[in-house]
């Protein structure tokens, strides 16, 4: 695992116990939004990432993927928390632009595929 990512696993709960003023719980409770979005931004500055990424990136990268892996869409809606399927099927314009981007030659190599013999050829 890259250490970036171990530094945002260790950060999703709070170090001290505390009481949850609705129910009376005492546990370990989630850090605040604000905290991890700290966390990924400084993250993103180490790991030299020139592009614009945030927390809302690792979320609609992570929709994509499933997605990618056929995982069903109304999954997706209920992992992400959406109430209206139509709100999730915005991740789907991503996939119908992907479907359309040329492969590399490395991976029609790894896919087996028949044309992946033309590159071999040089």
């Amino acid at each position: 695992m890259c250490p970036q990512i171990s530094q945002i696993s260790q950060i999703s709960a709070a170090n001290n116990l505390s009481v949850d003023p609705r129910s009376g719980r005492v546990a370990r409770h989630h850090i605040s939004d604000s905290a991890i979005q700290e966390v990924i931004k400084k993250a993103i500055r180490k790991a030299g990432i020139p592009k614009h990424a945030s927390v809302h990136t690792l979320r609609h990268s992570f929709a994509t993927h499933l997605l990618m892996n056929g995982v069903n869409i109304r999954e997706v809606q209920e992992l992400l928390g959406h109430k209206n399927v139509e709100t999730t099927m915005i991740y789907t314009h991503v996939l119908r632009d992907m479907s359309k981007a040329p492969k590399s030659p490395l991976d029609l190599l790894l896919e087996g595929s028949p044309k992946s013999a033309e590159f071999g050829d040089a």
